[in-house]
């Protein structure tokens, strides 16, 4: 598995790895594989040592988050109806994949950290860490998942590490992916939503009318308190009947501001020990 790094955090130090479990198992599961555990254990030895990360903390999902299903039912509701879709024959390979899967987690668990709590997903776990870096004394952090919402972390020492696009994400590149900037990118996706998670933005607004908005009247907190917002535009109209999404969307995409909401306290103080302990 053949990486190209162009830069690195740090040439020597405290560098920790942070991976994204079930998002990196999906590499194989596109080719079609069951039989990956120590390849996949190759591969975060590989990434660790190309990028001087001491540590590996391996995150992984046991379930769709409880945090975000209370606040909107529909949330991932299309991948469970994609999933009912499968034929036997597709629903036979997944449980193969998974059932590989949980013996990697097995495996990678004999070497490295790994967090992963009934009804809490990857995404928050990582955004905790990040969130309390200086507190668990992780001084340089290397996010590795192929979902952009962790961009939503990237900030001063925190990059991510894309398999797919074998392409990095850092504060110094940021203005190669996104034309807002790291501090706008939450307020990009609380106005266009989120498909693959199943979380609606604002109907007629894409991309481009979001940055609009969001260079016109800054983060989406400001645009919702603007409403109702004089025109006659399409979009202009259809945000201000449902400009109460914002709101929402912040509560299910904001993962630094609600990533311990969504993990809960008791996860927290097991994560909490497990990091003061190393």
């Amino acid at each position: 598995m053949a990486f190209n790094f162009t830069d690195k955090l740090v040439n020597d130090g405290n560098c920790t790895l942070i991976v994204d479990a079930l998002n990196l198992a999906f590499r194989w599961k596109h080719q079609g594989r069951s039989d990956f555990r120590y390849e996949y254990q190759r591969t975060v030895q590989s990434l660790a040592k190309s990028y001087d990360c001491k540590n590996i903390i391996i995150t992984a999902d046991q379930g769709s988050s409880s945090y975000r299903k209370d606040i909107s039912p529909q949330y991932k509701q299309n991948r469970k109806d994609k999933f009912a879709e499968q034929s036997e024959q597709e629903k036979m390979e997944f449980e193969e994949f998974i059932s590989e899967y949980e013996a990697t987690l097995e495996l990678l668990q004999e070497d490295c950290t790994l967090f992963r709590f009934r009804g809490v997903e990857a995404d928050d776990l990582a955004a905790h860490l990040v969130k309390n870096k200086n507190k668990y004394n992780l001084e340089y952090i290397w996010l590795i998942s192929s979902d952009r919402d962790w961009d939503l972390l990237i900030q001063e020492n925190v990059a991510r590490f894309s398999y797919v696009t074998r392409k990095e994400v850092t504060l110094d590149n940021w203005k190669e992916h996104y034309e807002v900037s790291p501090e706008e990118y939450i307020s990009l996706k609380c106005l266009t939503g989120d498909k693959g998670d199943n979380v609606p933005g604002i109907p007629g607004i894409g991309p481009k009318r979001a940055l609009g908005l969001i260079k016109e009247y800054g983060d989406a907190l400001n645009i919702y308190d603007a409403c109702p917002i004089p025109g006659k535009y399409k979009y202009i109209e259809s945000l201000n009947e449902n400009y109460e999404q914002i709101l929402q969307n912040y509560e299910l995409m904001d993962l630094v501001t609600y990533c311990d909401d969504a993990i809960g306290a008791d996860n927290i103080s097991v994560i909490r020990g497990i990091m003061n302990a190393a």
